[in-house]
């Protein structure tokens, strides 16, 4: 049985991938500073099943906070940390730049830290398909310099990915960064674009569109995610990156017309120019992670999103 951290285990990913981690009988301790980026009642939700479970450990942490990190470590010998917890959004980043750089940079340095120190721990850390920016070949290769962000969440994270080379390089420890793309579903942040459409369509609000919903994204439901990631998890060797996507981009016009048959009612289009933080795609190479994890994304758009309307109605969100 792995003694596993989870940072950020109380958002989306972090509390899902916890909750697969002890259903296979693994111990988690779960970290997360319950900041108010979006309504801390949908944290507190995600915990509630984690906190039943007796393999779990539950304490509110920020990992910016060096000496409180060095002390969980102190407390605990890890197997592996799985990093999940960051400030998330390209958007917000556009105005937040340095919360970014404090969170997703400083932070994850002091987790390298702990880690080298304890030694050996397998770090994994969660990255973003957008560092990939605006210039890169599509399908989008784990071989391409990744070097043009688009803003500073995805700069941000590429960063991370940086530091995690060194650490691997200098310290030997095993380092496997996973690109998520376009993560969706039951447990979604309320921020998200799913979330954001469904309650603009049910209230009859414009739902606004960038470019007359022409930008594609390559959405990736998050069961298919976290089999990636269970898979990454289980065999650390040295420096990895995989993408962790769907490999099917899916126009945002689409998308919404795929939520508009699924709620029963349709979606007021208000188009305006995409702003130079948004790429036109996101399109993810997985033929690594196939190759080596394993990796092969089963859920698409429309099996997808009608689990997560049926997730919202089950908790009353809409």
């Amino acid at each position: 049985m792995a003694k596993i951290l989870v940072t950020g285990a109380a958002g989306f990913i972090g509390s899902r991938l916890s909750l697969k981690l002890l259903q296979r009988g693994d111990e988690v301790v779960g970290i997360d500073n319950l900041n108010d980026y979006y309504a801390v009642e949908h944290k507190h939700r995600n915990l509630l099943a984690l906190k039943a479970q007796k393999r779990f450990t539950f304490t509110p942490c920020d990992f910016c906070d060096a000496a409180a990190v060095t002390q969980l470590f102190h407390q605990h010998q890890f197997s592996a940390v799985a990093h999940i917890g960051a400030m998330a959004s390209v958007r917000y980043s556009v105005k937040n730049p340095a919360m970014y750089s404090s969170v997703n940079v400083h932070g994850s340095v002091n987790l390298f830290e702990a880690a080298r120190r304890q030694g050996p721990v397998h770090m994994l850390l969660a990255s973003t398909g957008s560092v990939y920016g605006q210039s890169t070949p599509i399908p989008f290769s784990e071989s391409a310099p990744a070097d043009r962000p688009l803003a500073a969440y995805p700069a941000s994270k590429r960063a991370m990915e940086i530091f995690g080379h060194s650490y691997g390089h200098i310290f030997g420890m095993p380092v496997t960064v996973l690109r998520f793309f376009n993560v969706y579903g039951p447990h979604g942040r309320p921020d998200m674009m799913p979330w954001q459409w469904t309650l603009d369509i049910l209230a009859g609000r414009k739902l606004t569109l960038f470019d007359d919903g022409r930008l594609k994204r390559d959405w990736t439901y998050i069961d298919d995610i976290l089999s990636g990631f269970l898979s990454a998890l289980d065999s650390p060797k040295g420096y990895r990156i995989f993408n962790l996507g769907c490999g099917n981009p899916v126009e945002n016009t689409e998308f919404v017309k795929t939520l508009e048959t699924i709620l029963g009612k349709s979606a007021h289009i208000h188009s305006v120019p995409a702003p130079a933080s948004e790429p036109k795609i996101t399109y993810a190479d997985i033929s690594l992670a196939r190759q080596e994890l394993g990796y092969e994304p089963k859920v698409h758009v429309h099996e997808g999103l009608e689990r997560f309307i049926a997730w919202l109605k089950e908790h009353h969100l809409i």
